[in-house]
């Protein structure tokens, strides 16, 4: 849905982007998120886009930096 506007379930271009954020229980880190919802059927995807984010996330989950 982020690249083609479309949602993979219906197939449905009622694609609405809801940027907000998340933090994982029990720690301290935060990421930026973007949630693309189908108006159509409900199904959703949720994606990190900062690249600092997502290595900050794999860092404290994996340990390792690259």
């Amino acid at each position: 849905m982020k690249h083609t506007n479309t949602c993979s379930k219906c197939h449905s271009n009622e694609i609405v982007r809801i940027p907000s954020f998340v933090g994982a229980n029990g720690n301290s880190i935060k990421a930026g998120i973007t949630v693309f919802l189908c108006t159509s059927c409900g199904y959703s995807e949720e994606w990190i886009d900062d690249p600092t984010d997502i290595k900050t996330l794999k860092k404290y989950y994996t340990g390792k930096n690259n």
